[in-house]
């Protein structure tokens, strides 16, 4: 028998001889077709990264690009002469957006009719703690819950959620002029909050009785980088209706556009329903995301709030790190799709007929996705495509006793 250290250097040895007559056959012309077989994997995709409370979020514009355009409009600002603006930064509507605002504001409707509706046979869950969301029953056992406040053992605390879990709410203020001074902080009170979507379809051409908004009929005009605007405060067809509020906060009154209104669903089968809400979500971002290449949306550095237009308000209610510093302010930066739609990420049941949890020991062969395509998936819609690497399908889970063996 030979020493054990002279084994291993043998089995090395094996293994060295193996590998190179691999790469040899590989990189033989004739055994192209058994080259894919070795280099191709599977795709992964991994999430976002989350954030800590002291970091800011990646600026969609890089830092050297912002302080090339300052020193540019700088320099323009020293000369006088005019600057041509185009739509909309002229003030004027983006004629052929006008229809992709339509179809995402009655995408959003048909998107909360679908969940409201699956949602009444797929169970949602919340940690009353953290605030994690599951989808489906029972509940996974994941050991996630640390924030706070929670368990020692890191368990989720969990109660029924809705639609506000899986759907989360982000509000705007709405601009009466969105070319006007910001919001200031004495005007909190005085300017209706409304979901940031629907103010990005207001600014984009959707007229609500409720929500006036200002459609100029001639552009402004960029002189030495001042704002000239030759119309009057009220345009003509503004002036002559005398009920024309730019706010009215405090006022109640009884929204006719349907904003909260649902759908009459057609369909009566749960997965009819489920494939009209997946390709509602599908619509209404990819529609958002046409829109806020033209609309300008602002979020802040720090935290979650969004301001539709193109500056953030001057509302002092920043609660996130050092702000202090800002006096309260937000630190306004371009925001995203997901900032404007926050997707919430829930781990995936691959089969949730089963009716097993998900387990803390095998969390790292479970994939995850946005909680209104899991909860879409679960009612019987076919998954887009774009979902495919963060789903791990091609991930066998093993039973408890058989992870010890996984390589």
């Amino acid at each position: 028998m030979l020493p054990r250290q002279a084994r291993i250097i043998l089995k090395l040895c094996e293994v060295v001889t193996r590998t190179s007559s691999t790469n040899s056959i590989i990189g033989n012309d004739k055994f192209k077709h058994l080259r894919g077989l070795y280099t191709a994997g599977p795709t992964c995709t991994e999430l976002p990264r989350k954030l800590k409370k002291t970091e800011r979020k990646p600026s969609v514009t890089s830092i050297n690009e912002l302080k090339r355009i300052a020193r540019t409009e700088r320099k323009q600002r020293q000369r006088v002469h005019e600057r041509t603006l185009q739509p909309p930064e002229n003030g004027l509507l983006v004629k052929e957006l006008v229809p992709v605002a339509h179809q995402v504001y009655a995408a959003r409707t048909e998107l909360f009719a679908c969940v409201s509706k699956v949602a009444e046979s797929i169970a949602i869950y919340s940690c009353r703690v953290c605030g994690e969301v599951h989808v489906g029953h029972p509940p996974h056992k994941i050991r996630t819950c640390n924030v706070l406040g929670s368990a020692a053992n890191k368990e989720h605390c969990w109660e029924r959620g809705g639609v506000e879990h899986v759907l989360p709410l982000v509000e705007s203020f709405h601009l009466y002029d969105r070319l006007g001074r910001a919001v200031s902080h004495n005007e909190q009170l005085q300017v209706d909050r409304i979901p940031a979507i629907l103010e990005l379809c207001i600014q984009a051409g959707i007229n609500f009785s409720e929500y006036p908004t200002r459609r100029r009929v001639f552009p402004v005009y960029s002189i030495s980088g001042r704002i000239i605007d030759f119309e009057k405060r009220f345009p003509k067809e503004d002036a002559l209706a005398i009920d024309i509020n730019a706010f009215g906060f405090w006022q109640k009154r009884h929204k006719t556009s349907g904003e909260n209104k649902f759908v009459d669903l057609q369909l009566s089968d749960l997965q009819g329903v489920a494939v009209n809400g997946m390709e509602a979500w599908k619509n209404m971002r990819s529609g958002v995301s046409r829109l806020m290449q033209k609309y300008a949306v602002q979020t802040c550095g720090y935290c979650s709030e969004v301001q539709v237009g193109p500056k953030g308000h001057r509302v002092r209610n920043c609660q996130a790190y050092k702000h202090q510093m800002r006096d309260g302010q937000h630190a306004w930066q371009e925001a995203t799709i997901d900032d404007a739609i926050p997707p919430v990420y829930v781990w995936h049941v691959q089969d949730h007929k089963s009716g097993k949890p998900l387990i803390n020991e095998l969390k790292r062969y479970y994939g995850m996705l946005p909680a209104v395509v899991e909860l879409f998936a679960q009612a019987g819609a076919s998954v887009p495509n774009d979902y495919a690497g963060m789903m791990r399908e091609d991930v066998a889970v093993p039973e408890l006793d058989e992870e010890m063996l996984v390589i």
